[in-house]
């Protein structure tokens, strides 16, 4: 075999970017981060960052995931489309959504991004970390809309770089997921009702559901909840059975999305 030589190739970087969503006020949110050093300073972004030369990218998303928020990813981190695993436990789902390479995405240099969906129950406000001037949670309708936004109009403006791009994969990912998986459960606490959870598929579907319909489907699917053995009436009116995450990570019946 003939010697390999490295400087015949051109050198490039490679980083993660995050995906992070939450349900607050019953609006689908991602974390952005407000860059704070060129390329694109004073943008909204992705958070993410570089792997390090000693990290595999799974550990590098969990660093950057700790680092932004604070939290713990949970293990092991599935990846691809058909990825499954027990949701609604501790720590944020985590999982890879795609790769991002083309060659003028970063005016620094070449660099291929492999993007990560997160997952998580509310959380607090973000805190800015890295070359972050600032973070916050935006609702993903405005910050897609972006693209289309007024000139000079500062929160409109679309996201650096392609992440207007790997930020509407993850919706996507996210929205046709929680049709045939329980996922939906990694937006709601441990304990949680059913009124909770159909919220999270509004918020994450951007559409209306029937109660009793939602009810009925959720409770009538083998393994998607089981009863937690207590209610609550954190939400108003008359109190609501507690319930948490089932066995089954595919649901058969699936959710099927309604048409909008």
């Amino acid at each position: 075999m003939s010697p390999y030589d490295p400087s015949a190739h051109p050198p490039f970087a490679v980083t993660v970017d995050l995906v992070v969503l939450t349900v607050r006020q019953h609006a689908l949110c991602a974390l952005t981060i407000r860059r704070g050093e060129p390329p694109y300073q004073g943008r909204w972004a992705l958070p993410g960052g570089f792997v390090r030369p000693d990290e595999n990218l799974a550990e590098a998303a969990a660093r950057e995931l700790a680092e932004e928020t604070g939290l713990r990813a949970q293990q092991p981190v599935p990846a691809g489309p058909g990825a499954s695993g027990p949701y609604g436990g501790g720590g944020a789902h985590l999982e890879q959504l795609a790769t991002y390479g083309d060659p003028d995405r970063d005016p620094r240099m070449r660099v291929v991004s492999v993007a990560h969906l997160v997952l998580a129950p509310d959380l607090p406000a973000p805190r800015a970390g890295g070359d972050a001037r600032s973070a916050r949670w935006a609702p993903v309708d405005d910050l897609l809309q972006a693209e289309n936004g007024a000139p000079g109009e500062e929160q409109r403006a679309p996201l650096a770089f392609d992440h207007s791009r790997i930020l509407a994969d993850g919706v996507e990912r996210a929205r046709s997921k929680i049709e045939y998986s329980s996922l939906a459960t990694a937006f709601c606490p441990p304990e949680f009702t059913v009124g909770e959870l159909r919220r999270v598929y509004e918020a994450v579907w951007g559409v209306a559901l029937d109660p009793r319909n939602f009810h009925r489907k959720v409770t009538g699917t083998p393994g998607f909840l089981v009863p937690a053995g207590g209610t609550t009436t954190r939400q108003g009116g008359r109190p609501a059975q507690l319930f948490r995450a089932g066995g089954a990570t595919l649901l058969n019946p699936p959710m099927l999305r309604p048409e909008v």
